[in-house]
């Protein structure tokens, strides 16, 4: 891990710009990666037109899981939910500018599993991990 994306992770877990609940919310998932104990609840606000006009995230985990919740919920605001659904794992790589392990992986996309677990409407335990591929 280059120095920069090791900053911009410490910084992102050490200084969350977007944590919370948002209540009332549109959208909310939470789920957990039972290898390492990270948590992540999304909860979102959708205008009339499927815009995400707001988006926040909750949790505990390690600064991986953390920081990537905190990236991926502010590149949502002002997107269409359609295009919220298009965001793949590598876009998620792109914002932490990083190659990880498969464990430490884990920890990157349950933000993004989360994510479109509330995006597509599942119910509590529906979510897989294919939902990140």
């Amino acid at each position: 891990m280059d120095d920069l994306s090791r900053e911009l992770i410490i910084d992102r877990f050490q200084n969350p710009r977007y944590r919370g609940i948002l209540n009332p919310h549109d959208i909310v998932y939470e789920d957990d990666n039972p290898l390492c104990g990270d948590h992540i609840q999304i909860t979102l606000r959708v205008d009339e037109n499927d815009i995400v006009t707001e988006a926040l995230f909750d949790g505990q985990g390690c600064s991986i899981s953390q920081a990537s919740a905190d990236m991926l919920v502010e590149s949502v605001i002002g997107k269409p939910v359609e295009e919220v659904k298009q965001i793949t794992k590598d876009d998620v790589m792109d914002n932490l500018g990083l190659e990880l392990g498969p464990v430490r992986l884990k920890c990157a996309l349950l933000s993004l599993k989360v994510l479109k677990a509330g995006v597509y409407g599942l119910g509590e335990g529906e979510a897989s991990d294919d939902l990140v591929e």
